[in-house]
């Protein structure tokens, strides 16, 4: 019987990719924040296992070092798998932004990943499993306003490439799985979030860049409304936990696929053009 830790899996893609493989019977450490995020599964943090019996919660802050040691207890020797999907938006314009925001950003995104493979590693080669990083489109295209969260995926996607290669003797394989907008708490509470953003900005920040910001409330709603249900993402990493030959990368999506491949060939400041419309950057100040 297969066995899977999943990071982040309290709601979106992490909460659909748990109940999908609990499905195809896999036995899921679905790692959650709080012991609330655990009773959503049918049962408290270690306390057996909800959805048929399927799931084990696991209280996991990924930034938290003492809950990541902890694994090493929480985990049972054999585990097939990980996938590394914890993540948070830290949004604003670069110059505006908190160093202690931008820290919080990398730390979630990019460092607590790095910490959680860590852990589990010993036990990935001993089965020759999979590990697994939720990125993003982010990870190839940054865009204006989210350069922190980009930042970090471009950061995800750099650390999978090396360990994929560094692993290789191990043949265990190390697979990106890139969503783009998706319907999850991160797109529904976009709007809010970037209220909250401006909130903590300078007032001299929030001055030069009041038609960024209005242009970003604008471009929103655009975004929610190309939102794709969560379960195509926890599809695309079924699949790339279950291949016989997996990719080095999953693009969620045809769309994206697109947009992912445009972004390599077209110049830049053509791509600069049309990131700076869609973002809602003005042309003047």
């Amino acid at each position: 019987m297969s066995s899977v830790l999943i990071t982040g899996a309290s709601r979106g893609i992490g909460r659909a990719t748990a109940l999908r493989l609990a499905a195809g019977g896999w036995d899921v450490f679905a790692g959650v924040r709080q012991e609330v995020d655990a009773e959503s599964f049918g049962t408290g943090a270690g306390a057996g296992a909800g959805a048929g019996g399927r799931i084990t919660p696991v209280v996991l802050d990924i930034t938290d070092a003492d809950q990541v040691a902890a694994l090493d207890v929480v985990l049972p020797r054999r585990l097939d798998a990980v996938v590394n999907n914890a993540g948070i938006v830290v949004g604003g314009p670069v110059e505006g932004l908190a160093v202690d925001e931008l820290r919080r950003q990398l730390e979630v995104n990019l460092i607590g990943q790095v910490a959680v493979t860590q852990a589990v590693l010993p036990r990935i080669r001993e089965s020759r499993g999979r590990i697994v990083f939720v990125s993003s489109l982010s990870g190839w295209i940054s865009s204006p306003m989210v350069g922190a969260y980009s930042a970090s995926k471009f950061g995800l996607e750099a650390i999978a490439d090396a360990l994929r290669l560094e692993l290789r003797p191990w043949r265990i394989p190390v697979v990106l799985v890139e969503p783009a907008q998706t319907d999850t708490d991160m797109w529904r509470l976009a709007g809010d979030q970037l209220e909250d953003t401006v909130a903590q900005l300078s007032p001299e920040i929030r001055r030069l860049y009041a038609k960024h910001i209005e242009g970003q409330r604008k471009s929103i709603p655009k975004g929610q409304k190309m939102a794709t249900p969560t379960d195509g993402a926890a599809a695309t990493i079924e699949r790339a936990l279950t291949a016989g030959r997996p990719r080095a990368r999953y693009i969620v999506g045809t769309g994206p696929r697109i947009m992912g491949t445009t972004a390599r060939f077209v110049p830049t400041r053509i791509m600069d053009a049309v990131l700076s419309s869609t973002g809602g950057v003005p042309r003047r100040p």
